[in-house]
């Protein structure tokens, strides 16, 4: 059974996240922790996806709409858990009001983020030594 929260970073979700994050970004993207761990996530709001109680993956939105961290294990991949959490941010942002959400999308993820509903918006950058694509999407409130 799949369960999807939007949670603070704190008590064990907060030991969940950095699990996932440690594994992909860390041993898998060899991205530092240093690098990760910015500071940003006490004040972000977190997505977390369990298959039968366990996590498997995990992002981040901040306070000015953008998404980032999000995480699979490889072990959950192509299965649609990242779906899973930029619609679970997504849908957050919209129920906050945020006008529009944005990301940064490691090259190999653009096709994955445009399935989504968003469009590339700049000029590509390199950050944590990866190709990325700013993109964003607005987000439709009712009146």
């Amino acid at each position: 059974m799949e369960e999807v929260r939007v949670v603070a970073f704190s008590g064990a979700d907060q030991q969940h996240i950095c699990q996932i994050r440690e594994t992909v970004f860390g041993q898998e993207q060899n991205i530092s922790r240093a690098l990760d761990l910015d500071g940003e996530d006490p004040q972000a709001w977190h997505a977390l996806v369990f298959v039968d109680g366990q996590p498997v993956a995990t992002g981040r939105i901040l306070a000015d709409g953008h998404i980032g961290r999000v995480a699979v294990l490889k072990s959950h991949r192509g299965k649609g858990m990242g779906a899973k959490v930029v619609n679970a941010l997504a849908q957050f942002a919209q129920e906050q009001g945020y006008p529009r959400v944005f990301l940064g999308a490691q090259s190999h993820a653009v096709d994955f983020y445009h399935r989504l509903g968003f469009t590339a918006c700049g000029d590509e950058f390199i950050e944590a030594d990866i190709l990325h694509v700013p993109m964003h999407k607005v987000l439709h409130h009712s009146a």
